[in-house]
C-alpha cells in the first residue's frame, strides 16, 4: 500500500519537482522539520520569476548528482550564500548515465529500448543506485553532508525522480519515515514531470522509437524503489546493514541527522 502525500504546491514552478521533504512524521512519531531538505530536478531552468523565492529558501548546499556531461550541457543556476558541490551517484560508463546519448542514435535506442527494454533498463538503473561503487560513495557523501551542515540543502539530479528519488528514500528511511510514506513522496514526482517530458519527447523524436516505448523512463514506478530496497536486501541482509556495511555511514553521523532534521 502506498500511502498518498499533500504537500505544498510548486514551490518553484520553473522546476517543478522542487519540494520540501520536511513534514512526514515518522514512525516513532516525530517530524521530519521543514524548510531543511529539499529534493529537485534539474536547477538550470529557475525562471527570473523564481529566483527571488529561490534564493530566499536559506540554501547554503547544492548537492549535484548529476554526470559530468549533464552538468556541462546545463549548469545550476546557485542560491545567493550557497555552496556548489558535485555528489556522484553514477558510473559515467554506465547505460543508466548516457540514455540520452544512445536516443540519438535509431538503432541502439531500438536495441536498448524497443519492445519493453524501456522497463528492463529502469529495473537496472535502480539495481546500479544500490550496487555500484559510485552510488554507494556518493550516497554516503549526501547522508554527511546532510547531517553535518550547513543546512538547508537541496539535492537534485535532471528529472530529480530516480537519482535524486533514491537519495530521498534513503534519506527519508534513514529518519524513521515509514515505507509508505516514502512510497509516496516517491511517487509524487510523477505529478511534476512537465519539464522532462518535454525533453523526452525530444528525444524521442529523434531515436525512432514509438512514445510508449519511451514512457517507462519518463515516470516513476513504486516496483522501481521496491527493486532498490530488494536489492539492498539480498546484497547486505537488511536495510541497517547496507547503511552501515555498504554506504558506510557512522553512528555518530546517523545520530547527527535525526538530531538536525527532527522535531
Amino acid at each position: 500500500m502506498v500511502l498518498p502525500v499533500n504537500r505544498d504546491g510548486f514551490l518553484l514552478p520553473s522546476a517543478p519537482n522542487f519540494r520540501d521533504l520536511g513534514g512526514h512524521r515518522t514512525e516513532s512519531g516525530r517530524t521530519v522539520r521543514p524548510g531543511l531538505l529539499f529534493r529537485s530536478d534539474a536547477l538550470h531552468s529557475i525562471s527570473a520569476e523564481d529566483l527571488s523565492t529561490f534564493n530566499g529558501l536559506g540554501i547554503r548546499q547544492l548537492l549535484d548528482l548529476r554526470t559530468s556531461h549533464e552538468r556541462e550541457n546545463l549548469p545550476d543556476i546557485v542560491p545567493e550564500g550557497a555552496e556548489y558541490a558535485v555528489v556522484s551517484v553514477q558510473d559515467p560508463e554506465k547505460a543508466g548515465a548516457n540514455f540520452s546519448r544512445t536516443l540519438t542514435d535509431p538503432e541502439a535506442a531500438q536495441a536498448m529500448f524497443g519492445n519493453g527494454g524501456a522497463t528492463r533498463f529502469m529495473d537496472e538503473v535502480y539495481r546500479d543506485l544500490v550496487n555500484d561503487t559510485e552510488a554507494l560513495d556518493g550516497y554516503r557523501d549526501l547522508v554527511e553532508r546532510a547531517a553535518k551542515g550547513p543546512t538547508s540543502l537541496v539535492f537534485h539530479c535532471s528529472a530529480g525522480k530516480d537519482r535524486t528519488g533514491w537519495g530521498a528514500a534513503l534519506l527519508l528511511t534513514l529518519l524513521g519515515v515509514e515505507r509508505r510514506a516514502v512510497i509516496g513522496d516517491y511517487m509524487e514526482s510523477n505529478t511534476r514531470q512537465a519539464n522532462t517530458e518535454k525533453w523526452m519527447r525530444l528525444l524521442s523524436d529523434h531515436s525512432g522509437l514509438e512514445w510508449e516505448d519511451v514512457v517507462p523512463m519518463t515516470r516513476v514506478r513504486a516496483e522501481y524503489l521496491n527493486i532498490a530496497f530488494e536489492q539492498v536486501d539480498a546484497a547486505y541482509g537488511s536495510f541497517d546493514a547496507y547503511v552501515t556495511e555498504g554506504l558506510r555511514v557512522s553512528g555518530t553521523t546517523l545520530e547527527a541527522l535525526r538530531e538536525r532534521m527532527l522535531v
